[in-house]
């Protein structure tokens, strides 16, 4: 493994964590496994027009594997080295036409426009996420979240570390 990279990681892990602790916002960066990953992708029918939003895309590596689906993903980050690191990986890629990662408080994020939501929230936000995407999305909008429940939101299918809601 590159050596630089592995302490760019843990620089960026140490920022996140002290950037949440600060803003009492949301979830600390803790990256999706590749496995977590195809199975996200596995619950995602790809048709034209298809716009899906990552809240807390942390270094961005939802959003390449879903526009290297030919799907366009944006991301909604709190985190500006993320952010830029995302930034930095989707070009890599060249991605640019499909993907794109924000700067941007959940909270303030308009989400109207999405077919799919993708978040991993902390149990402490998950009322408050339910009534946002509530209020925002557009009726058969899908929501995967990784990790926790919304505490009303009826719940279509359950997964190995994921739960899905129709809107």
């Amino acid at each position: 493994m590159n050596e630089p990279l592995v302490w760019i990681a843990i620089l960026l892990v140490l920022i996140d964590i002290f950037a949440v602790w600060l803003l009492y916002k949301g979830a600390p960066f803790i990256p999706t496994k590749q496995e977590g990953i195809e199975k996200i992708l596995s619950h995602i029918d790809k048709r034209p027009g298809l716009r899906v939003a990552d809240i807390g895309s942390g270094d961005g590596r939802i959003l390449i594997a879903l526009a290297k689906q030919g799907i366009e993903a944006h991301g909604f980050e709190i985190n500006p080295l993320l952010v830029w690191w995302s930034h930095r990986k989707i070009k890599q890629n060249h991605l640019e036409h499909l993907a794109k990662t924000f700067w941007q408080d959940l909270w303030k994020a308009d989400l109207s426009g999405y077919d799919i939501i993708i978040v991993f929230g902390v149990i402490y936000i998950m009322g408050r996420l339910e009534e946002k995407l509530q209020r925002e999305l557009k009726p058969g909008a899908k929501i995967i979240s990784l990790g926790f429940q919304f505490p009303t939101w009826p719940l279509k299918e359950k997964h190995s570390g994921f739960y899905i809601y129709t809107k």
